[in-house]
């Protein structure tokens, strides 16, 4: 009964939260914009072109952008209710990769087919929708895919959204088999699994229209420069986000150490293991600490840093803390000072942040090795975005699965020969 209750507690105030962060970015959205203005935007949303890197603050406006990603999380805050899935830390990871790649790539329009397709996966399959929504929560980083046929068939506009709606819904069904498979690939150790799932399909469907004729152009839309209300809104929304987890623990810091015990390994739900006070004080220090690194190298609080930064702060209530974080962002700033790159340059900005998705590499095999990951995934990121014609927005995951394959074999073979001798 009374663990009953708690779990109780728990759920209403995760509940709590998610809504109330719904709530403050419609406010912000309000602020930046007026209703006009954000109707506009929003429309400039959907129609455009949303392959890598389409900066929405620079396409649409500010307003336009925190309202779709407003929208991106209340879609997701009604599927998890309508299909009655209990709040976790998977679910906050969910919530916020959506909301951040709401401001460069995303949209309720573009998402709904490869829900669809997903829907209709486990209807044949016999099972309930809830059993694959997180992947296709994911999964709605190829949607990208389904604007792109719009403009890249040569029919009408009709045929057009026609064929594109059809692709997503195939997305929307491939991706669920396609995602479990490649988990045992990198066996836990790429956070952003559904990424990588996602890249090997993207690079499917795009050879397949080169086969036909139909290659996509690269697309480069970047608002450079970092307001001063942004920072402060971002830097008080997780000073907030701190305080109600602070309250939840009834002033206890404490417990936040333990999380740090970690490696952060697939299935590392911090929820179910460290509860929500301790989570939501992870998420924030997170959170500061990624709006921190970026300010210190000069770098943009650009619609994709803003939704880099989110989605690394919705993943430290699955797996990420500073501790397998650090190694791994540093290892990406370290190979700045090695190679070519320059640590301002938009992609390897995004690198470090997502550099996140191979933290239980450190959190498992120590920071030497999160360095090490994070200067081979600074190498490997620069080249796979080519392979799709940045039509997988999480690009960053599909590199990192790679380097988690080549990576973990060679760690646990090491480390084996370590204990041996």
């Amino acid at each position: 009964m009374i663990d009953r209750n708690k779990q109780e507690i728990q759920q209403k105030q995760l509940k709590v939260f998610c809504v109330a962060t719904i709530v403050f970015f419609y406010v912000v959205a309000l602020c930046m914009a007026s209703p006009r203005e954000i109707i506009e935007g929003i429309k400039q949303i959907i129609v455009s072109r949303d392959a890598l890197i389409t900066d929405y603050f620079e396409i649409a406006n500010y307003g336009a952008a925190f309202f779709n990603s407003a929208m991106m999380m209340t879609l997701v805050v009604i599927l998890i209710n309508i299909l009655k899935i209990p709040y976790l830390g998977l679910t906050l990871a969910a919530l916020f990769i959506n909301a951040g790649f709401a401001l460069f790539g995303k949209n309720p329009v573009s998402a709904l087919p490869i829900l669809a397709g997903t829907y209709i996966y486990a209807k044949l399959q016999g099972v309930k929708m809830s059993r694959y929504l997180y992947t296709s929560l994911f999964g709605l980083c190829l949607a990208p895919l389904v604007t792109e046929m719009v403009y890249l068939l040569p029919f009408s506009l009709g045929i057009n959204l026609i064929i594109a709606i059809m692709l997503g819904i195939l997305i929307g069904f491939v991706l669920p088999p396609l995602a479990m498979h490649t988990a045992s690939m990198h066996m836990g150790y790429n956070l952003f699994n559904v990424g990588f799932a996602a890249g090997i399909l993207a690079f499917i469907i795009v050879c397949v229209l080169q086969a036909f004729g139909l290659e996509s152009e690269s697309v480069f839309i970047w608002r450079e420069g970092r307001p001063l209300w942004l920072v402060l809104i971002l830097y008080g929304y997780f000073l907030m986000t701190f305080l109600y987890g602070l309250w939840i623990n009834k002033g206890k810091i404490k417990p936040l150490l333990k999380i740090l015990r970690h490696p952060g390994r697939s299935v590392a739900d911090f929820i179910l293991m460290d509860g929500v006070g301790t989570t939501l004080m992870n998420m924030a220090i997170v959170g500061i600490f990624c709006v921190s690194y970026i300010l210190l190298i000069g770098g943009d609080l650009s619609g994709p840093i803003v939704g880099g930064i989110l989605t690394i702060f919705g993943f430290a209530a699955f797996g990420v803390h500073l501790k397998n974080f650090i190694p791994c962002i540093l290892g990406v700033y370290l190979a700045t000072c090695l190679k070519i790159f320059e640590p301002t340059m938009p992609a390897i900005q995004l690198a470090a942040l997502f550099s996140a998705g191979i933290a239980p590499i450190a959190g498992q095999f120590g920071p030497i090795a999160g360095l090490f990951a994070g200067v081979l995934h600074t190498s490997v990121v620069m080249c796979t975005g080519k392979m799709y014609s940045g039509l997988n927005l999480y690009n960053n995951g599909f590199s990192l699965g790679f380097v988690a394959i080549i990576m973990i074999p060679l760690l646990e073979s090491f480390m084996k020969k370590f204990k041996r001798e």
